[in-house]
């Protein structure tokens, strides 16, 4: 189920087909889901409630033919690995990867060794600084464990597809808490109209954030009106405070966009974060990256690589991208509603229980 499927419209503007990332040509995701055993945590053993997700951002060798890209960061209590070389470069040279806290430097080392396989024999000189983000699943995962495995990587790469995705507790976001609900992976897309040249906008989010109390839908207080007296917010003692968690927001666009258009469009994604009820609480991580699929054939920045001198390019006119922004805000907040509403309640480590958001309960009260 999914916000639409309720009646809620978010915005104005159309949604691709799909209204996923995937609506933007030649960008697929990919998951692998764990999800094992049940019970007290036995730190290395489980319960095991995480996994990992790929966003591949077009069908051809992104290793060998990069995109521009840009990125932003709302509050920094959180990685998304790669984000200097991105700064300083402008290119997205890898594809994206999804996980928990402790599994990033796993992740990334698998991605390497994808790109290693791309390469031929006589490669010899090169380098490979992948994008992985992450939000925290430890209240619900062995995240100490560590279950993530360079095999879940390659499993994800390869089960990668475009068209519709699976949302809520699937992937990277098994394991996540949104808003004192049961989060997750979610996903929209925009279309702009054709005056303002027609363009997809698609966005990911792995929702791990916000306070119950915040959270609002349609500028709805959904949260004042389920309060955790009604439906209890998972935590572990003191620990945990509500807005302890974190968001990560990936933005695609076929839009002809240059590495300082890719940034502005990965800063709107905040907004969206903010119509939903979030601030960046001092404990969250809030991370945005967007690229654009345009402009591709660009050289690659390998050593020995013969390039030529200059490149022509296309560029949207800033005149035209406010379209744009508005595209993010809306794919941004729908995508989080999108994870409320598909991620079902979970049962973790110590039988700590994130409840999921009631489909029903939420159509009553926009009503």
């Amino acid at each position: 189920m999914r916000a639409r499927d309720l009646g809620i419209i978010i915005g104005s503007y159309p949604p691709g087909p799909n209204n996923a990332i995937t609506d933007v040509p030649g960008v697929r995701v990919g998951f692998t889901t764990l999800i094992e055993g049940e019970g007290p945590l036995i730190p290395g053993h489980g319960p095991v409630r995480t996994g990992v997700t790929v966003i591949v951002p077009h069908d051809g060798n992104i290793w060998q033919e990069p995109l521009f890209a840009g990125c932003h960061r709302l509050n920094g209590n959180g990685e998304l690995t790669g984000l200097e070389w991105v700064k300083e470069s402008g290119m997205l040279m890898s594809p994206i990867g999804l996980t928990n806290t402790h599994s990033v430097g796993v992740v990334r080392d698998a991605l390497i060794a994808n790109a290693i396989a791309s390469h031929g024999p006589d490669d010899l000189y090169w380098w490979a600084l992948p994008v992985v983000g992450e939000t925290y699943d430890g209240l619900l995962n062995d995240i100490n464990g560590q279950h993530v495995k360079a095999e879940h990587v390659a499993q994800a790469l390869a089960s990668a597809t475009g068209g519709p995705i699976a949302e809520g507790g699937v992937g990277s976001g098994t394991g996540m808490i949104c808003h004192g609900f049961k989060g997750g992976i979610g996903t929209a897309s925009r279309v702009v109209p054709e005056a303002s040249g027609g363009y997809t906008v698609g966005v990911l989010v792995q929702a791990n954030h916000g306070r119950r109390e915040r959270l609002q839908v349609r500028g709805v207080p959904v949260g004042e009106a389920i309060p955790a007296s009604e439906v209890p917010v998972p935590e572990v003692g003191a620990f945990a405070p509500q807005g302890g968690g974190s968001i990560i927001v990936i933005v695609a666009t076929n839009a002809p966009l240059i590495p300082t258009q890719c940034t502005r469009l990965a800063q709107r994604a905040g907004l969206g974060i903010a119509r939903t009820g979030g601030v960046g609480e001092h404990w969250s991580g809030d991370l945005f990256f967007a690229f654009s699929t345009a402009n591709r054939g660009l050289p690659a920045s390998e050593y020995g690589q013969a390039s030529p001198l200059t490149v022509p390019l296309t560029m949207l006119s800033n005149t035209y991208i406010t379209e744009l922004f508005d595209a993010v805000v809306e794919a941004t907040e729908e995508a989080i509603v999108n994870v409320l509403v598909a991620a079902e309640t979970m049962v973790g480590r110590d039988g700590i229980t994130a409840y999921g958001l009631d489909p029903d309960r939420l159509a009553g009260l926009l009503k």
